[in-house]
């Protein structure tokens, strides 16, 4: 006789799904109005900063400020996004709840005195450590500790972004490369969609991207894909893995660098603020400075202006890299999500004049593809491709992303990460 498997009955399964909306629902939402503010304070810090631009020169104070709300009150805190990382992977150090308010006023202050820094970061580190705190209150176990954790991430990037479908999946692929665990797949979902809807229900509305349609002349009738852009968008994709892995390693270079060589360590941010002021006047320009997703004039180099052709210069990418690498190699906050955008969409619209590619197209592959060599989480990536600019061009977000990951480097961003499968048999 066969024996059947058992399968899960009806009340095991809807008592799961009650379990985690009880719980998720109003975390979810708590961590997208915390995020919703966050936003609100990041505009105006931004706005602030263009009509008072000699602010920049009070930076150095900002950077010693910061260092020293660390110093006596982050302890473990400072270890950011690979904190919670680490966490999720063995419960038992703990997330503090002071994470949220002090990576929170030190984005703030890092944006209002002109770093170069993302928002992600920040809204993760909220995500987490709201998570954390319930996960202390309910007396959660040490697997419910790595759903939860991983939902308040999913919360965090999805309500940030606009992005509920890539904050879930983002979520579970960030934590291991080359694996995906579904166990958290659901409240994940929850979470991302819950935060998204409440960020929204506050009044914030996030940056609108678009790449027009264009016609495919060298594609075969029976298989929609043009080969010639196909190919081109490999090439890209290369560059865009090469440059994830330069941002990544200068970014670990400056912050070990400057840890080693300078002993007073409040100096550090001094040190880094003294090469971002003489950039920006070397440069002659204040568009690398800041979270960079528009610029105080209209035609200076931007994210927005990216996808437009003439919107950047041949090395719009480069200097974003170095004045990102500097702030948070010596100690700002923030993260890395935003500038990797601004730096992968720079650097296609750059590449899309000397292929003969559409320049919305290959910046908008840019903008994904460079934050998934650096995060090594191509299928987040190619599913945000779709949330921000539709569907029509999904083959070629697919192309661009997985491309960049495989040639961005055995690490990433994120020191935490484990890896449980080897991209290549050699080290890229």
């Amino acid at each position: 006789m066969f024996k059947l498997k058992k399968i899960p009955s009806l009340y095991y399964i809807f008592r799961h799904l009650l379990k985690w909306t009880v719980y998720i629902t109003p975390l979810a939402a708590a961590i997208g109005s915390l995020v919703a503010l966050f936003l609100w304070l990041m505009d105006w810090a931004t706005q602030f900063r263009f009509s008072h631009p000699g602010i920049l020169f009070l930076m150095p104070v900002s950077g010693v400020v910061i260092y020293l709300l660390y110093r006596l009150a982050g302890k473990n805190a400072a270890a950011g996004n690979n904190l919670i990382i680490d966490e999720i992977h063995q419960p038992g150090g703990g997330v503090p709840f002071r994470m949220a308010p002090l990576v929170l006023v030190t984005t703030i202050i890092t944006h209002l005195s002109g770093g170069s820094a993302g928002r992600e970061g920040t809204a993760v580190q909220m995500g987490g450590s709201l998570a954390a705190l319930l996960a202390r209150k309910a007396k959660f176990g040490e697997e419910d500790v790595r759903v939860i954790l991983t939902a308040g991430i999913a919360a965090g990037f999805g309500a940030v972004f606009g992005t509920p479908l890539t904050g879930a999946v983002f979520a579970m692929e960030v934590l291991t490369i080359g694996q995906l665990k579904y166990n958290a797949l659901l409240p994940c979902l929850m979470a991302g969609i819950i935060a998204d809807i409440t960020c929204s229900a506050w009044g914030i509305h996030h940056t609108q991207y678009q790449i027009a349609a264009f016609a495919e002349v060298h594609q075969i009738s029976f298989i929609k894909i043009d080969f010639l852009l196909a190919l081109k968008v490999i090439l890209a994709g290369i560059a865009f893995g090469l440059v994830s892995q330069l941002f990544t390693k200068l970014t670990h270079t400056i912050q070990k660098t400057a840890v080693r060589f300078i002993t007073i360590k409040w100096l550090i941010p001094v040190v880094g603020v003294v090469f971002i002021i003489a950039l920006t006047y070397l440069l002659g320009t204040r568009d690398y400075l800041g979270i960079g997703i528009v610029s105080k004039h209209p035609n200076g180099v931007s994210l927005v202006n990216a996808f437009h052709a003439g919107g950047v210069t041949y090395f719009s990418w480069f200097w974003k890299i170095l004045f990102t690498a500097i702030t948070l190699g010596t100690g700002f906050k923030g993260g890395e999500v935003t500038p990797l955008f601004f730096i992968g969409a720079t650097l296609g619209n750059v590449l899309a004049v000397l292929f003969g590619v559409p320049v919305d197209l290959l910046a908008g592959l840019g903008f994904i593809a460079v934050f998934a060599g650096a995060t090594n989480t191509p299928l987040a990536c190619t599913l945000m491709g779709v949330e921000l600019f539709g569907s029509n061009n999904l083959l070629y977000y697919a192309i661009a992303c997985f491309t960049a990951y495989y040639f961005s480097g055995k690490s990433g961003v994120y020191s935490s990460q484990r890896t449980a499968v080897e991209k290549v048999g050699v080290e890229v």
